[in-house]
């Protein structure tokens, strides 16, 4: 299985640190908050991982190299505009469209399961199947809602027309995902690469054409670390041991 980590933004939130240093290699509690994807990968044996490069993507590729010194080999996706989750993807398409992919967001700290997330995936012959849990804040990073079997029956503000009754539980996208190439049929593949939005425009054209999306529910540790007080937070967090992360 392949792997994709999204490294190409800005890092806007994180400035004026990120005017120098990309997101990816801002450090969280001693190591480059992109290490934290990788070592997660590594540990369920997922090795063959392409990065996407915008924003000071220069100081990525050295730092990282060809990844093996992770026991990695790490590809890289350049991207002279910057292309967004859908479009990101679509340009690494060769590389991915071969089998089952993992695709993570390198501002998330997550102490995931990923065999059991890929397990769920299989189980339910999913085409997209995205990690998600409960959170107050579930509106503000773009809510969706999930049936108790996991199927996804709104994303953001597009709902589902075939179980209109079921009731549902409110949660957020956590920025990691378990994909089929058959999410790239969903894409405006005529216009060629653009950006363009992977939960904006692709994931509700496929709740609409009733396509298998759903939502795995994880409970556990888990921090979005794209900004300053949120890196804080992971830190005090791991730190103290309230979080602890299984595969460091």
């Amino acid at each position: 299985m392949k792997a994709m980590v999204l490294a190409a933004g800005r890092g806007t939130r994180l400035l004026p640190l990120t005017e120098r240093l990309p997101k990816a290699l801002v450090p969280v509690a001693g190591r480059p908050m992109i290490e934290y994807s990788l070592l997660l990968l590594k540990y369920y044996g997922i090795r063959d991982i392409i990065i996407n490069l915008h924003h000071l993507g220069e100081q990525i590729e050295p730092y990282l190299g060809d990844g093996k010194q992770w026991g990695l080999e790490i590809t890289y996706s350049k991207e002279p505009d910057l292309l967004d989750t859908g479009g990101g993807l679509l340009k690494a398409k060769p590389f991915l469209e071969d089998d089952t992919f993992i695709v993570i967001n390198t501002d998330v700290l997550i102490d995931l399961p990923l065999d059991k997330l890929i397990a769920f995936h299989r189980k339910n012959q999913a085409s997209a199947t995205l990690v998600v849990r409960p959170d107050p804040l579930a509106d503000q990073y773009g809510s969706l809602e999930i049936d108790g079997e996991g199927k996804i029956q709104r994303f953001l503000q597009t709902r589902t027309s075939t179980r209109p009754s079921v009731p549902t539980t409110k949660v957020m996208f956590t920025g990691v995902q378990v994909l089929e190439p058959r999410v790239f049929q969903f894409m405006d593949l005529d216009r060629g690469v653009q950006s363009f939005s992977t939960t904006k425009d692709t994931y509700p054209r496929m709740l609409l054409r009733q396509e298998r999306l759903f939502g795995w529910r994880f409970d556990g540790f888990w921090q979005d670390v794209g900004t300053a007080s949120r890196i804080s937070d992971a830190e005090e967090s791991l730190a103290t041991g309230r979080a602890k992360l299984h595969y460091l």
